[in-house]
Order: C-alpha cells, then structure tokens, then sequence
C-alpha cells in the first residue's frame, strides 16, 4: 500500500468513528481517524499506536499517547479528550509529556535498583554480594548499557552460550538473575513484554544432567574419619565434628552462638532467621556434642558470641574452612554430605522412623496436608537417636537395638539375590 493510500483512509472521506471490533479486524498499515484528531497508526509489522493531532503552541502538532492494545478504545479517546483541553489552555502538551514520561533505565541500573530492593530478604550475605558479580562478569559486558527496553531473546542466549555447557550451575543462575530483572522492568512498565526466558533454552544445548547429590562419605566410614579428625584440634576440626554429631548445615553451625546453647538442658536452639526452613530448630545435643562445645572454650573471646569464630572473631568462619579440612584429609566427599551419612545410618542401621530422621535434619515437609497436621517436632524420639548417632560415630564396633522384625529385614535385603535364568 502506497502512502497516498494511507492518508486517503484518514482524510478521503469521513470515516466515522472507530469501533471496537473495526479495530480487531484492522489489517492493512495506514492511518485511522476515529474523529477530534485521534488517529490509530498501524505500521507494516502490525504494530499499532494512537496520536492525538493538535494546534498547539502555534502550530498543528502530532501527539503520541501509547500503543494498543496496551491502551483501548475508551482510554484513547478519554487522553485524547485531556491532551485536546490542555492545547486549548495554552499548555505545551508535548513539554509536559516528555516530564511525565518515564526514563527507562539501563539493563545494569536496573540490576542495582533491583539488587537493592531484594538484597534485604536474602539471609546468605555470600548470595547478596554474587548475585551482582555474576552479572558484572557474564551480562553487563553484553547488554549492561542498552534499555531494559531493547533487550530481547538473542542478546541473552550470546551472553549465556560461552558459560553454558563450561559452567552450568552460573549459567544457569545467570539466566535467572537477567530473567528477575527483565520481570522486575516489564511490572515497572520500562518493557511492553516479560523476560524471553523460556525460549532462551531452545537456542542452547542440552545440559549434562548431574545427580543433584551432594558427595557423601558412606556411614561405615564415619568412625574412623572423626577418629583421625579429633588427633589434632584447631577451631575448624571441631566445628566439623560438632556438625557431624548432630548433622547440621554448615551455616547453621558456623553461625553458632554461645547465647544459643543452654548447657544445663542440653539443647541447641538455632533462630528461625539462621535456619532454611525459616522456623526455630531445637537440637538435643548428646555428651559428645557438649564435650565439643567444652573444647570450643579455648577458643572464645570477648569480641565475639561465635562458638567456632573465623580468623576475625566477629566473622562466622568461611565455608571453605571445613571444606579444606576434608580435602586435606584426601577425602572425595562434601561436607553437606555428611547429612547424608547420618540418614543412610538410620534407615540402614536403625528401627527409627524416618519423620523423626527428617525432624533431626531439619528437612521441610514437602506434601502440605501432612505439615498442617503434624504438630511435634519428636524432640524425646531425636535425644535418643542423636545419642545413638554419636555412639556410633565414636564407639568403635558401636551397634544400635534394633527390633526382631528389622533385623529380619535388614537381613533379607543384605542376602545374596538369585540370579535370574536368561
């Protein structure tokens, strides 16, 4: 359609107004007057936007007030109405307009803005400080000066090819971070679209799928690791074996507070705001454990509440810390694995049940009916279970009661499986 075309559909004869359903079935670009100078505008790609066209400071000018569908009928013609009342006032409407009009902030702006307003709800300050690092290495380079506005679905898949299969875990987290942030403009109104995310990963190729399982020392092995762990003592060494008796996070124990621990009763109470479940947590702790915490005496100071302090005493130690120790010892195995050692214990070893495995561990509840109702945290059930764990951990040849039936169980499962004629 030839230009000459397009002025004649707005100005060749009158059009009358436009309706609703006229413009669901508007194909062809051009310019379409719905009357008082509000014009559609559809441009060859299909897009659509109104203009409102006005004598204003002495001369005819064309006003933009927004795209449609974005805004319908009805609204255009009520700004429309208002941009005509304010030329007839005197009003410079478009000086006005370029006031109210947003600035749209650039793809690194926006990530500080955003990092800003979220950093308060993240409990691990680890994550606040390389939740923008990431973005400095592996995003700004590509986008971080362009609109929020401008970036779309290729720009994102370059940034993350080079990482993807290299370093699957960033990457991965990376695409989350630019998706959060490109969410975060488009609810601001800085994007007419949310983040292309889901079509990124069609761009890219399959990543390897890992096992999701942290790396764990099997439970039979336990006894002689914490033997070989307790001949020489450094803060480190017994925040580890405090976190093995009582199968901890790393978190929770290196945050650990003498305020925290009452001796006299023998619990542990870690503060919902220290725990992943974000619910106080009550540890019964066993006379191993407490021997640990009389060994930690040496190591306390004035300047500080930390049971296990790091190498400034106000500072929890570094998770690396005990992950040193372990590799030092030439150990294959994480030290959040131990956790799983401590379970395969009980379902292997044991006649507990395994809620109360799970309550020890701290695990959430993932079928939410069942966690409306439960009401204990089988406190009594986890002193006597600990107090196994931790004979077994430093008893050697420790075994746990188990009942009739179990050991029949386990003895079945441990037998010799026939094999199967081919």
């Amino acid at each position: 359609m030839v230009w000459g075309g397009m002025w004649g559909k707005e100005f060749g004869g009158h059009m009358g107004s436009l309706t609703a359903v006229k413009l669901r079935n508007l194909k062809d670009a051009g310019r379409y007057s719905d009357g008082n100078g509000l014009i559609l505008v559809l441009n060859q790609s299909g897009k659509a936007s109104w203009i409102v066209r006005v004598q204003n400071a002495g001369r005819r000018r064309d006003i933009g007030i927004g795209s449609y569908p974005e805004i319908l009928l009805g609204e255009a013609r009520e700004i429309a109405a208002d941009v005509r009342r304010q030329a007839k006032a005197g009003v410079d409407v478009i000086a006005e307009r370029k006031k109210e009009k947003k600035v749209i902030p650039t793809f690194r702006s926006a990530a500080v803005k955003v990092h800003e307003e979220h950093k308060a709800s993240w409990k691990n300050g680890k994550h606040q400080a390389q939740w923008l690092a990431t973005l400095e290495t592996y995003a700004f380079p590509h986008f971080g000066e362009q609109l929020v506005s401008e970036i779309e679905g290729p720009a994102i898949r370059d940034a993350l090819a080079p990482i993807w299969l290299a370093k699957p875990e960033t990457a991965r987290r990376v695409r989350q971070r630019i998706g959060t942030i490109l969410d975060w403009s488009y609810a601001k109104g800085y994007r007419t679209t949310e983040a292309p995310m889901r079509s990124i990963a069609k761009g890219l190729p399959r990543q390897p799928r890992k096992s999701g399982h942290f790396a764990a020392m099997p439970f039979e092995e336990v006894p002689a690791f914490l033997a070989k762990l307790r001949s020489r003592t450094s803060v480190g060494r017994l925040a580890l074996e405090f976190l093995i008796l009582n199968a901890s996070r790393s978190g929770e124990v290196r945050g650990a507070c003498w305020s925290e621990i009452d001796l006299e009763a023998a619990v542990w109470t870690i503060p919902a705001e220290r725990m992943k479940i974000n619910r106080e947590h009550h540890v019964p702790l066993t006379p191993q454990a407490l021997d640990v915490v009389e060994r930690a005496r040496v190591f306390r100071c004035e300047a500080s509440d930390l049971v296990f302090p790091g190498q400034r005493p106000k500072l929890p130690m570094s998770d690396m810390t005990l992950l040193k120790i372990v590799r030092d010892m030439d150990l294959d195995c994480t030290v959040h694995g131990f956790r799983s050692s401590f379970r395969d214990w009980v379902a292997e070893e044991t006649h507990y049940q395994g809620e109360v495995a799970e309550a020890a561990l701290a695990h959430t509840i993932p079928n939410k009916v069942e966690a409306a109702y439960r009401r204990t945290d089988f406190f009594a059930k986890r002193v006597n279970l600990m107090r196994d764990w931790a004979d077994f951990c430093l008893t050697p040849g420790a075994k746990v009661k188990r009942s009739e039936n179990q050991s029949k169980r386990l003895a079945a499962d441990r037998a010799p499986k026939p094999r199967l004629p081919r």
